[in-house]
C-alpha cells in the first residue's frame, strides 16, 4: 500500500525577500564611517519592515551594540526573543506605559518632561531595581524632548536626585536633529551647538552619561563632527540613502536588503480602447497584453504610485496602468505574454536592472523609508544568507 505523498505547499502570492548577508554588511559599512563611536541599529516598526527580531540578531552579529526602538513594546519584544547581551532603548512613551516591565528587563528608556521621570522613578521603587534612563533634548526638532533651560535644569536636577537615591541611572544624554538629510541646512549647525551646550550644562551639574548622541543615518554618513560616543542608524541599516541628495546606497557602500515581488496572477490579451481598472484612468492604445500582479495597498503598495509605480516582468520595465486597488494592479506588457507565476519584481537592489525602493518613492511623491515599512503583515518575508558572514 503506498503512502500519500504529503502536500506541497503552494507558491507564496507574493514575497519580501530579506538578505541578511546584506544587512550585516551594511553595519560593517556604518561602523567604519563612525570607528570612534558605538552603533545603535534601529529596529523599530518590525524594523523598518524587514522583521526586528532576525534583523536585530544579524545587527548584532555584525557589531551593534545597541538596539533602539520607538515603543517600549517593540523594545520588550527584543528581550523576550532572547536579545539580553545588548543594551536596547526605547524612546516613545505614554503615560501608563510599561515601566516596571522596561525597568526589569534592564532597558534603557528615555525621558523628555517630568511627568515620564515621576512614572520610571516610581516604576523603579516598585521593582527595586534601578531604571537605566536617558534624557532627551530638543535642540530644535520641536517633537519629543525637554526644552533647553529652567525645563532642562530641573530634568536634569531631579534626575541627579533620584540617582542618589539608587532610583535608576542617567545612561544617556541624546538629541535628535530635523534636518540631516538636507547638506547645509542652517538648523543642523544650531542643532549641533545647542546639543554641545545642554550637555555641558548636565555634566557640569553632576550627570555623568555612558553615551551622548545625536547622530541618526544621514548625520552618520556625512557629519562626523555629530557622532559623539554613539550613533543611531535606522533606515540605513536595511540599505536605503536616507536622502537621494546625500548620494545612493552605493555611494556609501550600502546595499539594500529587501527584494519585493509576486507571482503574476493572470495574463490576457485585450483589444484597443479596453479601460483597466478602477475609474479607467488608463485605456489600452491598441491591442495589448495585461498582466495582473496580485498586491495593492492592503500589501502597503501605495495608491498614490497608480499609473506611474514602476515593475520588472519579464526583464522589463513596466509602469502600474490604472488604479492600484486594495489586492492587485494591472501592468501593459505590450505584445510580451509571460507565463502565470511568473516573477514581477516591485523593488529589489537593482541588480537585475528592477527598480528600487526609492524609485517607488519617486513614483509615489514620498520617501523611500515608508515604502519598505508600510509592506504588510499579508507579505511573508523570507530570510536569505541567515548563516552565512555578510
Amino acid at each position: 500500500m503506498s503512502e500519500t505523498p504529503a502536500p506541497r505547499s503552494a507558491p507564496p502570492r507574493a514575497r519580501a525577500e530579506i538578505d541578511l548577508a546584506a544587512l550585516r554588511a551594511n553595519v560593517r559599512t556604518l561602523r567604519a564611517l563612525a570607528p570612534g563611536a558605538a552603533l545603535m541599529a534601529v529596529v523599530k516598526s518590525d524594523a523598518y519592515g524587514h522583521g526586528a527580531v532576525p534583523c536585530a540578531r544579524a545587527a548584532v552579529e555584525a557589531g551593534a551594540t545597541w538596539l533602539g526602538t520607538a515603543t517600549p513594546e517593540e523594545a520588550l519584544e527584543l528581550r523576550r526573543a532572547g536579545l539580553r547581551d545588548v543594551r536596547v532603548m526605547c524612546w516613545l512613551w505614554t503615560p501608563g506605559g510599561p515601566w516596571r516591565e522596561a525597568v526589569e528587563a534592564d532597558l534603557d528608556v528615555s525621558v523628555s518632561g517630568m511627568w515620564a521621570l515621576e512614572e520610571v522613578v516610581a516604576a523603579a521603587r516598585e521593582a527595586g531595581v534601578p531604571a537605566r534612563v536617558q534624557l532627551k533634548a530638543d535642540t530644535g526638532l520641536g517633537r519629543n524632548g525637554c526644552q533647553p533651560g529652567d525645563d532642562w535644569a530641573e530634568l536634569v536636577a531631579r534626575a541627579l536626585r533620584a540617582e542618589e537615591e539608587g532610583l535608576l541611572r542617567v545612561t544617556g544624554l541624546w538629541s535628535h536633529f530635523a534636518c540631516a538629510d538636507e547638506p547645509g541646512h542652517p538648523s543642523i549647525a544650531a542643532q549641533l551647538t545647542l546639543f554641545r551646550e545642554m550637555v555641558s550644562y548636565a555634566e557640569q551639574a553632576g550627570v555623568r552619561p555612558e553615551v551622548r548622541h545625536i547622530a541618526n543615518s544621514p548625520a552618520t554618513l556625512t557629519l562626523p563632527e555629530t557622532h559623539f560616543d554613539l550613533v543611531r542608524t535606522g533606515v540605513a541599516v536595511y540599505g536605503i540613502s536616507p536622502s537621494p541628495e546625500l548620494g545612493s546606497p552605493a555611494d556609501f557602500g550600502l546595499r539594500p536588503v529587501m527584494t519585493l515581488s509576486a507571482a503574476m496572477a493572470l495574463v490576457k490579451r485585450v483589444p484597443g480602447g479596453h479601460g483597466v481598472s478602477y475609474g479607467h484612468h488608463y485605456v489600452t492604445a491598441g491591442e495589448t497584453t495585461l498582466g495582473l500582479v496580485p498586491v495593492g495597498y492592503a500589501d502597503g503598495v501605495p495608491r498614490h504610485a497608480s499609473g506611474t509605480g514602476p515593475v520588472l516582468v519579464a526583464g522589463k520595465w513596466r509602469t502600474v496602468a490604472g488604479r492600484i486597488a486594495m489586492d492587485q494592479f494591472v501592468v501593459d506588457l505590450g505584445g510580451d505574454e509571460p507565463e502565470a507565476g511568473s516573477e514581477a519584481i516591485l523593488f529589489g537592489p537593482g541588480d537585475r536592472g528592477e527598480p528600487t525602493a526609492e524609485d517607488w518613492a519617486q513614483a509615489a511623491g514620498t520617501i523611500a523609508y515608508e515604502i519598505v515599512t508600510r509592506i504588510g503583515s499579508r507579505v511573508p518575508r523570507v530570510y536569505v544568507n541567515e548563516g552565512q558572514p555578510g
